[in-house]
């Protein structure tokens, strides 16, 4: 019955209410209060006219807080004021606030119980004033009083059902908000949700490779060092460098993690040079081929594509190969192929449980194109096709 109202909300609707209380009441009191010859009212009538006019703005003023408390409130004070011999007077305008709260804030219950409420005040308006009041035009037969009685009814249903259709249309309005605000914060979960993964991916690719290129320059430092020491001094220099490098691309991607306006780490297609000496110290020999060569200058998301899935496919050839891996880059008018071939042991365990060729799958799909990773008797291949439109 109780609906959830901010104190101020609250302290506004009571001023108000009682703002309106004090200029109705007066003119109720003055046009239809005894010594006006509209009628023989006494000071008990006038008294009545007061409470009714409590009752009713009383349910104004808690109109947002509780709408069904209002509606009741509002009919008490309708009845007070039948009772007391009132026809329709100013301080009635509280009762189409109130129907129009009900149909606004209140209850799926609550907002029939106002539209029954303005049907049903309707007709008894009707009757009262022509039963009671003997409102009636012309000779006042009995005719005329139906005629009357019928036009009362539809103006005074009209008016109950103007304020209750007003209210039902702030409500349609409320609503809309609510779900736009509702559609605006999932599309906005949706879209940190994609940045998270797209971190999570970068920060795989990242940390996979410079590990794989670290462990692989200790295994090669560890061996050579008792025959050629200043192997080892040059192993653990690439060792250094690498984890630096791995280093740097971490905490920017922390940052832009904890600060989205933060730039993480965006190769392009200048950073393969780099990305195949990282494998030469290693110890894996890439053999590297590109033709056609690019048209123009690929969108970034493209290169970043090329060389996030060329990353790990050579991550891939670190950990499983036999020290060779071809490399082929296609660039067509609407598409680059991308394919990745080494050779490995017969017991490798090469994209099994991993998240390597699961990350370089997502990769092709977020630009639109595909990608397929599989083993060929001896050799592992990794074939993407990304679609790169018209070159800039």
């Amino acid at each position: 019955m109780i609906r959830p109202l901010s104190r101020t909300a609250l302290i506004l609707d009571i001023v108000g209410a009682a703002l309106l209380f004090l200029v109705f009441v007066p003119m109720s009191i003055v046009f239809y209060g005894p010594g006006t010859g509209n009628s023989a009212l006494g000071g008990a009538a006038v008294v009545a006219v007061v409470f009714a006019a409590v009752l009713m703005f009383g349910g104004v003023a808690i109109g947002r807080l509780a709408p069904g408390l209002a509606l009741a409130a509002a009919w008490a004070g309708a009845i007070l004021q039948m009772l007391a011999g009132f026809g329709p007077v100013p301080i009635d305008i509280a009762i189409l606030l109130v129907l129009y709260a009900t149909a606004a804030w209140g209850t799926r219950r609550v907002l029939w119980w106002g539209f029954g409420s303005a049907l049903l005040g309707g007709l008894i308006a009707a009757l009262y004033m022509v039963v009671v009041n003997g409102v009636a035009f012309g000779t006042s037969s009995g005719w005329e009083k139906v005629t009357t009685g019928t036009l009362l009814l539809v103006i005074s249903v009209m008016a109950l059902g103007f304020a209750w259709v007003c209210g039902l249309l702030w409500r349609v309005v409320l609503r809309a908000r609510r779900t736009r605000a509702a559609q605006l914060q999932a599309e906005s979960l949706a879209i940190e949700e994609q940045e998270r993964v797209r971190i999570a991916r970068d920060m795989h690719d990242i940390v996979a490779h410079s590990l794989a290129v670290v462990i692989a320059q200790a295994d090669g430092a560890r061996y050579a060092a008792a025959a050629k020491p200043e192997m080892a001094t040059e192993a653990l220099g690439t060792i250094a460098q690498t984890a630096r490098g791995a280093l740097s691309d971490v905490r920017m991607l922390l940052t832009q993690l904890r600060h989205r306006q933060g730039d993480g780490p965006q190769p392009t297609l200048a950073d393969l040079e780099a990305l195949f000496a990282q494998v030469r110290q290693a110890g894996i020999e890439p053999r590297v081929t590109v033709d056609p060569m690019p048209p123009g200058e690929p969108p970034g998301a493209i290169q970043l594509a090329v060389y996030r899935i060329l990353q790990e496919a050579l991550t891939n050839a670190i950990r499983h190969g036999d020290g060779a891996v071809d490399v082929h880059l296609a660039w067509l008018a609407d598409r680059v192929d991308v394919d990745v071939r080494n050779t490995v042991s017969r017991d490798a365990a090469v994209g099994v449980g991993g998240h390597g060729v699961i990350g370089m799958r997502e990769r092709a799909q977020l630009v639109g194109g595909s990608l397929q990773a599989e083993r060929r008797g001896a050799q592992f291949v990794v074939h993407a096709t990304l679609p790169i439109g018209a070159a800039e």
